[in-house]
């Protein structure tokens, strides 16, 4: 092992600057043997390093070489595995745990000690040594290879001292001088040893030699040792002094700095005070215009906000630490609340007498606005109160309960105010509508009457004649007689035919047009102004400041919501009102839902383009949705009202009332929605009016009465194959209903109801097509049924209509291509 050391050494460590201290031959644990040495080594150079490294044979067997290391101090446990009896096998605990099973107990023990000696003397750390002896840990290695192996090598790392550069020049030179120093080592040592003593002993005689001037030094040192003490005593006393300086020195340093601590404590106070003096100071005059100032006169108006402003920065100044346990600083904010509450009730009070005298006052009514038919306009009072509006907004940041209140008592007390004069307002719009006189109104009252003596002279007039136009005469008598009540009954487009020569009628419903124009008119601005007024007064705008929004909520959303809460109570009254005058304004005239809903819906479009969530854009887009349905209700009414008209047989051929009546309606209605946002809701309407007056046209001028009786008669009970058997329904009456409707009639008739058509649509081409289409799916079902008809109650006639579908279908794409 000691000559594998010393090959290790000179091969692998001596090159590195390393010396090796310890030696272990080693194999893995529990894998088959593969013999290599752990090594434990330090550098020759400050600082040391301590390493073991794990050396093993080339593959070739003719060198060593390093094939891993790790540091000592990285090293945490080394387990031994057994302290009492003899066991190879030891663990080395790194980064991870390496098991070893060493050639030898004693090779284990000798290394294990060598690395508790190298730790105790290198490394802070300190590893931890597990299942090892305590002797082998305390005790020295015994003597023997072992110890020349571990122990021995690393006393004469103690002892060792390295050569200087002048003792290895000395040594080389003696060298040379003896021939044989190389050849001949024991003869150069004997050599070196002889020449020694002889030094020795000149040492010795040059030593007795000079006793004298042994004895000289001495006395000299016995002087000097003199002279130090009394330069010690010198220096006591020196010190001394300095000692009682020094005190004094740190006397007033001492008092320096206290006098500095005290300087700094004084500007520190200074600034304190100077702070408080600065920011919660309130001059007399604020004082003063808080607890007496005028709220009626501009100038004290203003003396008020500065002082409110004043007093609120005061309040608000953020104290520092140890401010509020100042006397004075708890009674001036004392004083602060007081003088707050103080104001508060003041201004609450004020404007408190403001909205009650307000909301009482009667100067203000609309009879001095019933000619104009205008609403009295409050942009005074806003004008004069907006000049509160700071004040309000202090009020909302000091006390909110009074500002909510000064907000409940607004609005009552204007809602009360706004409810009287928008009441007269309406009831002047509905006499306008009316009539200007009282017994207008009792003409509504008649409305059950002379309806039904229009419907009886109506019927009576259907039985009477023999043919449509031969009830001319009758049909002019009762449109005089029905003219007076005009705007007392609902229109038709069975009266429309004789309604464009009556200039009654159309003064009538441009006077309602102008009326109720003027009364949207008056409502719109001011509702705009009141909401202005409010989200300024009250400070409710869309973009508040970070200080309101942590009030509010701090959303805009719900200042919105705040307004429009107050708007709805201020103007409850509006939205009933203005479906009552739409209610009365129906009543009077259907066709004057035609004119309310062009004019409300461009009302509402103009409002929605101010403020899409105002009050005044949600009322009227509510008040919309009536008037749409009334206008529904009127064309539905048209076309029942073509439904349940009946022409007695003995009618001559003619026009149909309700046809002229559509031509009058279309007139009518292009004026009004000329340009209008609803276009599309006319459009709709003209669809479903056209088609009924076709299907009603074909019902009173087609044999549909015969088939009616036919089918009346199966309904009864009687078999279809049976009908023909009754005289009423004979086959001979079958071919006289269908000789009168040949199939040059029919085109004729067709091409004149297209004429209409096109006449009274707007220019879209696409709307006619989808118009004419559908009158073409009606005509050829119906065409079918009474086929059907035919076939099943009259088997084996041969009886058919004298055109076919083919025909038809020609005949409504000739009269289509030719126009």
């Amino acid at each position: 092992m000691t000559a594998i050391k010393h090959a290790l050494q000179r091969d692998i460590f001596t090159p590195n600057d390393e010396r090796l201290l310890g030696i272990v031959n080693v194999c893995k644990a529990g894998k088959k043997k593969k013999n290599c040495f752990l090594c434990a080594t330090v550098t020759t150079e400050r600082p040391v390093q301590v390493k073991v490294v794990k050396v093993k044979k080339s593959d070739k067997g003719d060198f060593y070489k390093r094939q891993q290391t790790w540091e000592l101090r990285d090293l945490t446990e080394v387990d031994a595995k057994d302290a009492s009896k003899e066991n190879p096998e030891f663990d080395l605990h790194f980064e991870k745990v390496y098991r070893w099973l060493a050639s030898s107990t004693a090779e284990k023990n000798s290394f294990i000690s060598c690395i508790w000696k190298l730790n105790q003397r290198y490394l802070r750390k300190k590893v931890e040594f597990v299942n090892v002896s305590s002797q082998l840990l305390e005790e020295s290695v015994p003597s023997g290879e072992s110890q020349s192996v571990a122990g021995g090598d690393e006393d004469a790392l103690d002892d060792y001292q390295e050569l200087s550069t002048r003792e290895e020049q000395d040594i080389e030179s003696m060298m040379e001088m003896c021939e044989y120093a190389v050849s001949n080592a024991e003869a150069f040592a004997e050599q070196l040893s002889r020449e020694l003593q002889v030094l020795d002993g000149a040492n010795i005689q040059s030593i007795m030699a000079s006793e004298k001037q042994v004895n000289i030094l001495m006395q000299l040192l016995d002087e000097a040792l003199g002279e130090v003490d009394t330069i010690e005593g010198k220096l006591s006393s020196y010190e001394e002094m300095l000692q009682s300086v020094k005190e004094q020195m740190d006397q007033i340093s001492q008092s320096n700095r206290l006098i500095q601590i005290s300087n700094t404590n004084n500007g520190k106070l200074l600034d304190e005070i100077q702070f408080l003096v600065n920011y919660m100071d309130l001059s007399k005059g604020h004082i003063r215009a808080l607890q007496e100032g005028d709220l009626t006169s501009p100038k004290g108006i203003e003396a008020c906000i500065n002082a409110s402003e004043a007093l609120l920065q005061c309040m608000n100044v953020a104290l520092r630490p140890g401010h509020e346990k100042l006397m004075a600083v708890t009674q001036q904010q004392l004083l602060f609340a007081e003088l707050r509450d103080t104001f508060a009730r003041r201004l609450t009070n004020h404007l408190n007498n403001v909205f009650v005298h307000q909301g009482h006052d009667q100067s203000s009514t609309l009879s001095q606005h019933t000619a104009e038919l205008t609403l009295p306009k409050h942009n005074p009072l806003h004008r004069d109160l907006l000049r509160y509006a700071k004040l309000m907004e202090w009020l909302k940041n000091t006390h909110r309960e009074k500002y909510e209140g000064l907000s409940r008592t607004y609005v009552d007390y204007m809602s009360r105010l706004y409810e009287r004069e928008i009441k007269d307002f309406f009831e002047v719009a509905k006499i306008k509508m009316a009539g200007t006189t009282k017994e207008a109104k009792g003409k509504f009252a008649t409305l059950p009457r002379k309806e039904s003596a229009l419907k009886q002279e109506t019927e009576s007039l259907h039985g009477s004649s023999g043919k449509l136009t031969g009830s001319t005469s009758s049909l002019n008598k009762l449109t005089v007689q029905g003219s007076n009540s005009r705007r007392s009954q609902s229109s038709s487009l069975l009266d429309m035919g004789n309604m464009s020569a009556s200039d009654l009628d159309v003064a009538d419903r441009t006077k309602f047009d102008k009326i109720f124009e003027q009364v949207l008119s008056e409502l719109e601005p001011l509702c705009l102004a009141e909401q202005d007024f409010i989200s300024k007064f009250f400070k409710l705008q869309q973009h508040p400041t970070p200080e309101t929004e942590e009030l509010d909520g701090g959303t805009p959303s719900r200042m919105k919501d705040m307004v429009r809460l107050m708007m709805n109570k201020i103007f409850q009254s509006i939205e009933t009102e203005l479906n009552s005058l739409i209610a009365l304004g129906d009543k009077i005239d259907s066709f004057n839902s035609l004119y309310m809903l062009v004019k409300m819906s461009h009302h509402v479009w103009t409002a929605e383009n101010v403020d899409p969530a105002s009050y005044l854009s949600t009322t009227l887009g509510n008040v919309l949705v009536t008037v749409k349905r009334n206008f529904d209700k009127c064309i539905s009414g048209q076309i029942r009202q073509m439904e349940e008209v009946k022409i007695s047989k003995k009618s001559k051929v003619g026009i149909l009332l309700f046809v002229t009546g559509f031509e009058e309606f279309a007139e009518l209605a292009e004026t009004i929605f000329r340009n209008a946002e609803r276009r599309g809701d006319l459009d709709k309407a003209y669809v479903k009016l056209i088609r009924a007056v076709f299907m009603n046209g074909e019902t009173t001028g087609q044999p549909k009465h015969f088939f009616e009786g036919v089918e009346a008669r199966v309904a009864q009970g009687v078999r279809e194959e049976e009908v023909s058997y009754q005289l009423a329904f004979s086959k001979q009456e079958l071919r006289k209903v269908i000789k009168e409707y040949p199939g040059k009639e029919v085109k004729k008739g067709l091409d004149n109801l297209y004429k209409k058509v096109d006449k009274h649509l707007c220019e879209e081409e696409s709307l006619l097509q989808v118009v004419w289409h559908s009158m073409q799916d009606e005509f050829i079902r119906q065409y079918k049924h009474f086929e059907d008809l035919i076939g099943r109650c009259y088997p084996g006639s041969g009886i058919t209509m004298e055109f076919t579908i083919q025909d038809m279908l020609e005949y409504f794409s000739s009269i289509a291509q030719s126009h």
